[in-house]
C-alpha cells in the first residue's frame, strides 16, 4: 500500500479506536495524577498545597516537558495537547501491527486485517495495564512507540526503530529498557551499531539533563515491613502473591497460544521477528518468578516503582497479534475453519480480560469499556471551588471511600485535595509520601465529621453528600454535593 492511503488507514484506526472501541477517558485512571502535577509545574502556585504535587514522580521522563512544550506552542490546554499525542502514537502502533504483518509476508488487506484486531487493545489482568491505554499517561505513549520500533525492525529500518524505541525511552524508560536489551542483542557485533545506538544515548543525556537536581525516588535499599504492608494494601497488582491464580494460568495459556501461532507462522519470519515476538513474551513469563524473588523476598525498594510484572503485556499483545497474523495467512489460504478459530482468539483476547473464567466475549466491539464519572454536578462543584475559593484553600471529601470524583475535582478546579484514594497509589515510589497519605487517609475516615479538628490540619472546607449534609448552613451544595466551610467552624 502507498504511503499516504496507508497513514490516512493507520490514523482513521487510530481514531476509530480512540472514540469508538477500546476508547478513551480523561481525569478516570492516571491523568488524575499527571494532570494536577503538570499545572502544578506550570504554575507553582497552583496546588501547593497538595501532597500528590509535591515532589512528584516525573524526574525521569520527559512526559511533562513535552506536554508544557506543546501547550506553549499550541495555546491549548493540557487535555487537548496530551489527548493528540495519545492518537498519534496510538496510529504509530497500528502501522507497527501493519508492518510485522507484512514482514510475514500478508497482504496489504491481510496485514490491515491484523492491526485492526491489535487495535482492539486488551486488558493485562493483574498488573492492570492495558496494550492501548485509555488515559494519555506516559506508558500510554511508550508502549505503542515499542509496537512501531518493532514493525521498522522487522522491515530492517533499523534507525527508525532506534529513534522510535528512543522516544518510547524519553516517555517511559522501564517500559522501553527491554527492547532495547533485545535490539542492542541482536545487533552486537554488526557494522554501524554506534550508529544505531546514538539515539538511545542522546535520549539518556537529555533525561539526565532534565532529571538534574530533581530527586526523591529511592533506588538501592529494603522496603520496611510497614511499607510492605502498606503497600499491599493499596498497590497489591505489583505483588503476585496477592493475584488469584488464574491469572498465572491464564499467562501460561496465552504463551502456549503465542507459541503455537508463531510455529504455524514461522517460515515467513525474518530474525528480527523472531526474536522481538518471542524475546519479549519470554521475558514477560520470567517477569513473574523475577519479580517474586527481588520484591517479595528480597524486598528491594525499587521493584514497586518498576513493577516487572507490566512485563506481561507482551505476552497477551504477542498472541494476540500471532492468533491474528495465523487467522489471516489461514483465510489467504481459503482455510476457513482455521482462520476463523485464530481469528475468534484474538478478538477473545481483546474483549475478555480473564478468559480462564466463564468467557463473555462483547458484540458488536464498539462499546464504552469504562463507567462515566464525570457529571453536571461535579463540574458544577468545580466550576464553584474554581471561582469562589482563594486558590490555595484544601478540601477534603471524608465521606467519598475509594470513589474518583475528588481527584477530577482537583484537576478541574485547581484545588487542593488533604487526601484521596488514588493519589494513594503513589506509596510505591516515596517513603515519605507514603507516611503522610496514610496518616491523612486515617485521619479522613475515622471517627465522626469534626470541623474543628480538620481545621488545626489546614483543611478548608469538605465536601459531603447530600444524605451527610449538617446542621449548619452551606458554603455551596447542588443535587450531589454539599460544602461546608471549616475555619472559624467554631
Amino acid at each position: 500500500m502507498k504511503p499516504l492511503p496507508l497513514a490516512a488507514v493507520c490514523l482513521g484506526l487510530a481514531l476509530l479506536t480512540f472514540f469508538g472501541y477500546p476508547g478513551h477517558t480523561w481525569l478516570q485512571q492516571d491523568t488524575q495524577i499527571y494532570v494536577p502535577i503538570l499545572e502544578h509545574d506550570r504554575d507553582p502556585a497552583v496546588l501547593r498545597n497538595d501532597l500528590l504535587v509535591q515532589d512528584p514522580h516525573v524526574a525521569f521522563t520527559l512526559y511533562d516537558e513535552v506536554a508544557r512544550g506543546l501547550r506553549a506552542v499550541s495555546g491549548q490546554g493540557f487535555r487537548e495537547v496530551l489527548q493528540a499525542q495519545q492518537i498519534v502514537t496510538r496510529a504509530l502502533a497500528i502501522w507497527g501491527f501493519y508492518l510485522l504483518a507484512t514482514a510475514l509476508g500478508l497482504s496489504s488487506g491481510a496485514a490491515l486485517l491484523v492491526a485492526a484486531f491489535c487495535a482492539l487493545g486488551a486488558t493485562i489482568t493483574g498488573p492492570q495495564v492495558l496494550s492501548f491505554e485509555y488515559e494519555p499517561t506516559p506508558r500510554a505513549f511508550a508502549v505503542p512507540l515499542l509496537f512501531c520500533a518493532m514493525g521498522l525492525a522487522a522491515h530492517r529500518r533499523y534507525l527508525g526503530a532506534s529513534l522510535a524505541a528512543a522516544a518510547a525511552f524519553l516517555y517511559h524508560p522501564p517500559t522501553a529498557l527491554p527492547f532495547w536489551g533485545l535490539f542492542l542483542l541482536l545487533w552486537w557485533g554488526r557494522r554501524f551499531r554506534l550508529l544505531l545506538l546514538a539515539p538511545l544515548a542522546v535520549a539518556a543525556v537529555i533525561l539526565a539533563l532534565a532529571a538534574h537536581g530533581e530527586g526523591g525516588q529511592a533506588f538501592f535499599g529494603q522496603l520496611t515491613p510497614w511499607q510492605e504492608q502498606l503497600q499491599r494494601m493499596r498497590a497489591p497488582y505489583a505483588w503476585i502473591s496477592t493475584w488469584h491464580a488464574a491469572w498465572i494460568v491464564q499467562y501460561c495459556l496465552l504463551c502456549l497460544i503465542g507459541i503455537a501461532a508463531f510455529l504455524r507462522l514461522r517460515r515467513k519470519m525474518t530474525l528480527e521477528i523472531e526474536v522481538f515476538l518471542l524475546g519479549l513474551p519470554l521475558l514477560g513469563m520470567l517477569s513473574m518468578p523475577l519479580s517474586w524473588l527481588l520484591l517479595e523476598r528480597a524486598k528491594w525498594v525499587l521493584m514497586p516503582q518498576v513493577q516487572p510484572l507490566r512485563l506481561l503485556l507482551f505476552v497477551t499483545v504477542a498472541a494476540q497479534f500471532l492468533s491474528a497474523a495465523a487467522g489471516a495467512r489461514a483465510a489467504m489460504s481459503r482455510r476457513w475453519l482455521p482462520a476463523a478459530g485464530w481469528l475468534a482468539m484474538a478478538y477473545l483476547i481483546a474483549t475478555q480480560p480473564v478468559f480462564t473464567e466463564r468467557p463473555q466475549p462483547v458484540w458488536p466491539p464498539l462499546r464504552v469499556a469504562y463507567p462515566a464519572l464525570h457529571t453536571a454536578a461535579l463540574d458544577q462543584l468545580s466550576a464553584w471551588a474554581r471561582a469562589s475559593t482563594p486558590s490555595d484553600a484544601v478540601f477534603l471529601f471524608p465521606d467519598a471511600g475509594h470513589g474518583l470524583a475528588s481527584g477530577i475535582f482537583r484537576a478541574d478546579a485547581l484545588r487542593a485535595i488533604f487526601v484521596d484514594w488514588k493519589s494513594g497509589g503513589q506509596v510505591n515510589y516515596r517513603k515519605d509520601f507514603a507516611e503522610q497519605w496514610w496518616a491523612r487517609w486515617q485521619l479522613a475516615k475515622n471517627g465522626p465529621i469534626d470541623l474543628p479538628r480538620y481545621e488545626a490540619f489546614g483543611i478548608s472546607y469538605i465536601v459531603l453528600k447530600p444524605e451527610h449534609r449538617l446542621l449548619q448552613p452551606a458554603a455551596y451544595q447542588n443535587a450531589a454535593y454539599v460544602v461546608y466551610a471549616v475555619q472559624h467552624s467554631r
